[in-house]
């Protein structure tokens, strides 16, 4: 299995080439194509060809598809090498990431709903949970220490586990698309995100625990991902050259979610998207509709400094359902938000992001710079996400069960 790794590794490389040229060539082809959009945080206007995370889909798809064959070379002779199990779940594993690339696609040039956008890795999950089912995969998760002397040591969970799978789909996905906004943050959190499970998984290869096979599978769905993610992230870096769309981030998301499903390490996976899960909650009473939603809650651009400030909602708190005036009660009281009460009884607060929230403590801050201030979070919670991980699981569970 190791010879795999090597070959997925010089493949993942020729990927970035690939897809570096590729970007390049097909910038024309999509702003012909009516696929452009205009940055709103740039004073200029010019067309900037968006959707291109399709593209990246695509050569990662090509890498991956000449992958195949290779574990099978490399454990020709080992009787103990389940080849069929193998197939069955990284075939499955691909055909998830390409109906996830497909319906984000769509939703590119289809401008989907919100609730359809929840439906999308469902569906795109379901190639992945059938086979994981038809082939008889474990449903039984293994408890905290702590809830042992009352449950025992496993817990059958039937059909919750496919439920819990599911899920962690769509949150991957959307996690992603909602931490956007400027130049190279869904790119560049996505690539550290990958960054983060790839060691965790040479670690634990290293290691030699368990799930070796799983986590050498998981190894290979990530590489080359990064490589594809690198190449994208050379244009769509600050001052982005491509708009990478919601494919990418439906992209990144299901096969991040593949991945921890695949190697069974689905708790730390969700470590790694420490901001991702902070950036959710944070945003929840905007979109639940405790407080006015905005359908574009990015940074806007002072034109007469060039930097970017916090994007705001405008409202009367005595609008609000009662939840929402606790919520926004509480906000107020914790300083999760910048409120400016105005005249008319309106009162107005930065939009719920992350990103507006970075710019309430800094200020105005230039675009490339609010970016790696982003990048940079992300990276820090890794580092958190690996001390929890080795520092603090044993309180929760056996080494060699987790």
């Amino acid at each position: 299995m190791l010879v795999s790794l090597v070959v997925v590794l010089i493949l993942s490389v020729v990927g970035y080439f690939l897809g570096d040229a590729i970007i390049k060539d097909m910038q024309g082809l999509f702003i012909k194509a009516g696929l452009f959009g205009k940055d709103l945080n740039k004073k200029e206007e010019t067309k900037i060809p968006e959707s291109l995370g399709v593209v990246c889909g695509a050569v990662y798809l090509t890498i991956m598809f000449i992958c195949i064959p290779f574990p099978f070379v490399d454990n020709l002779l080992d009787p103990h090498f389940n080849h069929l199990g193998y197939l069955q779940y990284f075939c499955s594993a691909l055909l998830s990431i390409c109906c996830m690339i497909f319906f984000g696609f769509a939703d590119d040039v289809l401008n989907l709903r919100w609730r359809h956008k929840l439906t999308l890795p469902t569906m795109a999950s379901l190639p992945l949970l059938m086979i994981y089912f038809v082939s008889g995969g474990s449903t039984t998760v293994v408890l905290p220490l702590p809830l042992r002397p009352l449950l025992g040591q496993t817990l059958y969970i039937g059909i919750l586990y496919y439920i819990y799978m599911g899920m962690l789909a769509v949150f991957c996905t959307n996690s992603i698309n909602i931490l956007a906004g400027i130049n190279g943050v869904e790119v560049g959190q996505s690539i550290v995100i990958a960054t983060s499970v790839l060691l965790y998984l040479m670690i634990e290869l290293v290691r030699q625990i368990c799930c070796f096979e799983q986590y050498i599978m998981s190894a290979c769905i990530i590489m080359p991902f990064i490589a594809v993610a690198m190449a994208l992230y050379k244009h769509n870096r600050y001052p982005s050259k491509v708009f990478v769309g919601d494919t990418f981030c439906y992209f990144a998301g299901m096969t991040f979610a593949v991945s921890g499903i695949l190697g069974h390490f689905s708790k730390t996976l969700l470590l790694f998207f420490i901001p991702q899960v902070l950036n959710f909650i944070y945003s929840t009473p905007q979109l639940f509709g405790l407080m006015p939603c905005p359908r574009h809650r990015l940074p806007k651009l002072n034109r007469t400094t060039g930097l970017l400030e916090m994007s705001r909602a405008t409202f009367k708190t005595s609008d609000l359902p009662t939840l929402g005036q606790l919520v926004f009660k509480l906000f107020v009281l914790l300083k999760l938000i910048d409120v400016e009460e105005k005249e008319n009884g309106e009162v107005s607060i930065n939009n719920l992001t992350i990103i507006n929230f970075v710019l309430k403590i800094v200020g105005p801050t230039h675009e490339a710079t609010l970016t790696h201030y982003i990048i940079l979070t992300q990276v820090l919670s890794s580092v958190l996400a690996f001390a929890i991980r080795y520092g603090l699981s044993y309180l929760f569970y056996l080494p060699s069960l987790e």
